[in-house]
């Protein structure tokens, strides 16, 4: 991988001025910006819900390939520890958190109450997103409020002192509006820019290119089997490169293939002027939480050198 140097991402401060504390140097780094000559490596934290253990397990096996772990809101509604809660276990573990958090299962007083709650955490950014409807998930029994949206949760997530980003999927309907989106997102306080599956370089640097002049993550999907590979297809809006899942899946030792590409992906995309880093990201199956940790892991330190 080239050496490229990487502009700073933007310091999170406390309402009074200080920097968002954090027990790691990994936490410090986060929360006051990354530069230098190498990525900035984000990564979902594949975890058994409603487990303390398994949530500080999963955490140790990313811990020395990561820059941060992403604890995003699950897509199917799955009933967890609120965000708060886990950034504070995660915190006091020596990890930093970027926190998701999204307006489908709470109102707005909650969503305040939550990001006062994930500024005195420490966490090193929150990631508001509105949310899918709770009818696409395995929970419809359950009344989605969107009281809010991701834009106006961004404002507030600013007004909390916290490190704001949001996300954006060039390739989703109406496409050519995704960058006065997004800057209508930086206008209310997003600071990050996370972009979501696109299919590639090109989709990703063409968005890059004709949005505001902030700091993007890249998402790149980690599959390592069939099964990986059915439940990433779920995704709302999924985009991936042609023969990407192809690839992975008809190869010899999947795993391996799997961690290639997704080295592979995540050169490419860093490779987009504007793009500072990536967002590993993985579906495992119930039981595969612990590889999927490992797999992620490798990536990340293939890829921070």
């Amino acid at each position: 991988m080239r050496g490229r140097r990487r502009a700073a991402l933007p310091v999170r401060r406390r309402a009074d001025g200080a920097v968002g504390r954090s027990r790691s140097d990994r936490g410090r780094r986060a929360c006051g910006g990354v530069g230098g000559h190498r990525p900035f490596v984000l990564a979902d934290l594949p975890t058994a819900p409603l487990s303390r253990s398994a949530l500080l397990r999963s955490a140790d096996l990313l811990a020395d390939g990561v820059d941060a772990v992403l604890i995003g809101d699950h897509p199917g509604a799955r009933v967890q520890f609120p965000p708060s809660y886990r950034t504070l276990l995660l915190r006091d573990h020596g990890v930093a958190v970027w926190a998701g958090l999204n307006c489908r299962d709470r109102n707005r007083v909650a969503l305040e109450g939550e990001l006062a709650a994930l500024a005195d955490a420490g966490a090193a950014a929150v990631h508001c997103v509105t949310g899918d409807h709770t009818a696409i998930g395995h929970r419809p029994d359950a009344a989605p409020v969107f009281d809010l949206d991701a834009t106006r949760l961004a404002a507030l997530a600013r007004a909390a002192g916290l490190l704001v980003s949001v996300a954006e999927s060039p390739c989703a309907p109406p496409a050519a509006r995704r960058p006065a989106r997004l800057a209508e997102k930086v206008r209310a306080g997003a600071q990050v820019c996370v972009v979501n599956h696109a299919g590639g370089r090109s989709a990703v640097a063409e968005f890059v290119a004709a949005g505001p002049g902030i700091p993007y993550i890249a998402c790149v999907p980690v599959v390592l089997g069939a099964a990986q590979a059915r439940l990433l297809a779920a995704f709302p809006g999924l985009v991936l490169p042609p023969g990407f899942l192809a690839g992975i899946l008809d190869a010899r030792d999947p795993v391996v293939a799997g961690i290639d590409a997704a080295v592979r992906l995540a050169e490419e995309l860093l490779d987009v002027p504007g793009v500072q880093g990536v967002d590993l990201g993985a579906v495992p199956a119930k039981g595969e939480e612990d590889a999927t940790c490992r797999a992620l892991a490798t990536v990340g330190r293939a890829l921070r050198g």
